[in-house]
């Protein structure tokens, strides 16, 4: 079984829910990051980044000034590096699972977090993440990984999915505590 499980499917389909609610399941000391969606008056306006040990910063806003953007949204390479990696670094330290959510275009921009996501992904720790569909050359690299099994998420499987990507991570936890 591959140790690294990256949730795959197009925007909106449900891959953080995923994540979160397999979460919600596991009796293990998790680490890394989530994204959520930051909206004003209905709007989605920009993209927070949440860690499990309580940090939050902003990954990418309308109103971020500089010069990495995606669509109308500036991203925000210093919380990606001080918040999100870092998280993802100490996991590596002390958690059980390593939680990488998510390997995007606006991840992308930062040579430093991709490099933190090949460590975490050659660690001993299983990896939870989410990944987009569209083609990049290091998000195909880490696709190609024998290491790493691809879930594809759809509209009608994601509900189905919860209990069998669960299953899967407590059986590779108890397998590393062994």
């Amino acid at each position: 079984m591959s140790r690294n499980i990256l949730l795959t499917g197009v925007p909106g389909v449900g891959k953080t829910q995923l994540v979160r609610r397999v979460l919600a399941e596991m009796d293990a000391k998790i680490g890394g990051f989530y994204t959520e969606e930051i909206r004003e008056r209905g709007k989605r306006v920009g993209f927070n980044i949440k860690t499990f040990d309580g940090r939050a910063g902003i990954l990418a806003h309308v109103n971020h000034k500089g010069p990495h953007r995606v669509g109308k949204y500036g991203v925000n390479i210093g919380d990606l590096e001080q918040i999100a990696a870092r998280s993802v670094m100490a996991a590596l330290q002390k958690d059980d699972l390593v939680v990488i959510d998510e390997l995007g275009r606006m991840e992308l921009y930062s040579a430093p977090f991709q490099q933190v996501v090949t460590e975490a992904l050659d660690s001993d720790k299983p990896v939870l993440g989410t990944i987009q569909v569209r083609r990049n050359p290091f998000l195909d690299c880490v696709r190609a990984r024998n290491d790493v099994r691809l879930v594809q998420v759809t509209a009608d499987n994601r509900d189905a999915l919860v209990e069998s990507v669960t299953r899967d991570l407590t059986d590779l936890l108890q397998g590393a505590r062994k």
